[in-house]
């Protein structure tokens, strides 16, 4: 038997009046996962604990079934365990965002946050950019390391875990009282305003219609994290396959296999079927048990705020991803189960983050079910089953 979680970050949503009053799961045209859902379990899982916050991080925690409350030691760290940073143990981690700010004629403090991603930049500009910060900025105490498009990484030595500001939680705000309250880290980001708004590239940037990635954002502090072994823990061998850093680095931290997938960029217009290959050939040739699929552009585009877009994202989901790697394992001949889920909501209606419950869909190709629903918010509620403490469901998936 092989095991896969094909997992739609942010997927979840709330009804919306644009959409006749569906969910953008629910109005997705999803021929594939319509079949399946017919074939499938259906419930509700609960993956964010209570008190934690709503994140990927605790919530891809969650799903992989490391409890957050035990395993969670900041974002950040994590991601750099996928940068390859050589973090000590008196080492804080930071996630240093390359945002962009309105560029209004006022201080720095009364700038408006207009993108937490710089119109999606790709790696190589950003990259550009970052160099540009670190050459002033970087020192014994601060060093900056190039993650993934918009997501990168600041090493503090000796430093403190300290309560930052998500930017994906304040799109559309003045930034003002949500910088950070330390004056050494309000300063850098400050300065990178000051060099990255007048960079030549962002200058090329506004000339092509793209935001410009003028500031430095700093969140998700912490400390080295301390996984247990995935294979020791459940007893499978896994691999991952995803474009972000935070996962990447969750699998590092866990022993999993982390599969190397050109244009996999974490944006609407991804590579999935260059995912769905690295997922079938660890399963069907490179004797892995279980694969992690992960799609990050349902997320995205709930932080933009695009509905279109989010259900565009949802029909890549099921159209590019779970129809392939279906008819894949299927021709390949192995029995195999498969879990479909977000991780956690990101409602267009707030952009960000919530810790509501998410709906998922377990199949198993040796015990087909028959039942007439399809997979969405709506009928996971109805189907009366809620996995209360997120990180047991894959137990579920791998029948204990």
């Amino acid at each position: 038997m092989k095991y896969a979680i094909v997992l739609g970050d942010g997927m979840a949503d709330e009804p919306i009046e644009a959409l006749g009053g569906k969910t953008p799961l629910a109005y997705a045209e999803t021929p594939n996962l319509d079949i399946l859902s017919k074939r499938s379990e259906i419930g509700m899982v609960h993956t964010i604990p209570d008190g934690m916050k709503p994140g990927s991080d605790t919530a891809n925690l969650s799903v992989l079934g490391y409890d957050p409350k035990r395993y969670y030691s900041g974002r950040s760290p994590l991601e750099a365990l996928s940068i390859g940073v050589p973090m000590k143990d008196t080492d804080i981690a930071l996630r240093c965002n390359i945002v962009t700010l309105s560029e209004e004629d006022v201080p720095f403090e009364q700038q408006t946050i207009i993108d937490h991603s710089s119109s999606e930049i790709s790696t190589e500009d950003c990259a550009v950019l970052l160099k540009a910060v670190a050459d002033e900025l970087e020192n014994e105490e601060f060093r900056f390391y190039v993650g993934t498009s918009y997501r990168h990484c600041l090493i503090w030595d000796h430093g403190r875990v300290m309560d930052f500001t998500q930017p994906h939680d304040v799109l559309g705000q003045v930034i003002g009282k949500y910088l950070p309250q330390e004056e050494k880290f309000r300063g850098m980001m400050k300065r990178s305003y000051e060099i990255l708004t007048r960079h030549p590239l962002n200058q090329e940037r506004k000339k092509q219609g793209l935001n410009p990635a003028n500031c430095c954002w700093f969140w998700g502090a912490g400390t080295r994290p301390a996984l247990t072994s995935f294979e020791e823990k459940t007893g499978k061998r896994g691999m991952m396959v995803s474009a972000v850093d935070l996962l990447k680095g969750i699998a590092v931290g866990a022993g999993m296999g982390v599969a190397k997938v050109e244009g996999a960029n974490g944006g609407l217009n991804t590579n999935y079927e260059g995912k769905v290959t690295a997922a079938v050939n660890a399963l069907t040739k490179d004797g892995y048990d279980f694969a992690y699929l992960h799609v990050e552009a349902p997320d995205e585009m709930g932080h933009q705020g695009s509905v279109e877009k989010k259900v565009q994202a949802i029909h890549y989901l099921d159209t590019r991803v779970i129809g392939p790697l279906t008819e894949q394992l299927r021709a390949s001949g192995e029995d195999f189960r498969l879990l479909v889920l977000p991780d956690h909501p990101t409602p267009i209606r707030v952009r960000t983050h919530t810790s509501d419950s998410v709906p998922y869909l377990l199949y198993d190709s040796t015990a087909e079910q028959n039942e007439t629903w399809d997979y969405n918010e709506e009928t996971g509620r109805a189907s009366g089953i809620l996995i209360a403490q997120g990180h047991k469901l894959i137990d579920r998936l791998f029948g204990k």
